[in-house]
């Protein structure tokens, strides 16, 4: 019997995968999508609850992602040189976790084999978020739950011995 081949994620830096692997990465849970704010005097980040207007957020899927850059000018592309800098990724994120030295968390599609694992640990922004074109104030959505580690997700992947380089 041979030994199953080690994943992608574990043995590629983050700079080396394809376009494939690192979309690939994405769970599809939607929190970077959410606006955040950030306070001007003391540069305190604030999730909320609000999502881009081209999520649905009923299923947490971006309505027009191969345009989004150019319908929301200010959406990111993230890209492995860029991670370091980047204060709000949420902690599930795997390009985040990745970057940190972590492995994927069991309930990422990619090892579980099912796309609905990240509703189910509590991650995915479905049913959880408004539109911007219907929130009103920013101010008036500021949540703390987009920023954190849900407890139903089990425990946050340790760093492994290894990591992952960028």
């Amino acid at each position: 019997m041979s030994e199953p081949a080690t994943p992608f994620w574990r043995e590629k830096p983050l700079s080396a995968m394809s376009e494939a692997e690192w979309e690939s990465l994405c769970d599809g849970c939607g929190r970077c999508c959410l606006h955040k704010l950030r306070e001007d005097d003391t540069g305190r980040l604030h999730h909320t609850e609000v999502a881009c207007r081209l999520l649905d957020v009923g299923s947490a899927r971006c309505t027009d992602y191969a345009n989004r850059r150019r319908r929301v000018p200010d959406c990111i592309r993230l890209t492995p040189d860029m991670l370091d800098g980047l204060d709000w990724l949420p902690p599930t994120c795997a390009y985040r976790l990745l970057s940190e030295g972590r492995d994927l968390p069991e309930w990422h599609p990619l090892r579980s084999g099912d796309p609905d694992s990240v509703r189910r640990a509590g991650i995915s922004v479905a049913g959880r978020c408004v539109s911007e074109r219907r929130a009103g104030a920013l101010e008036d959505h500021i949540a703390r739950w987009p920023g954190q580690w849900p407890r139903r997700a089990g425990p946050r992947p340790l760093p492994t011995p290894k990591g992952n380089i960028r």
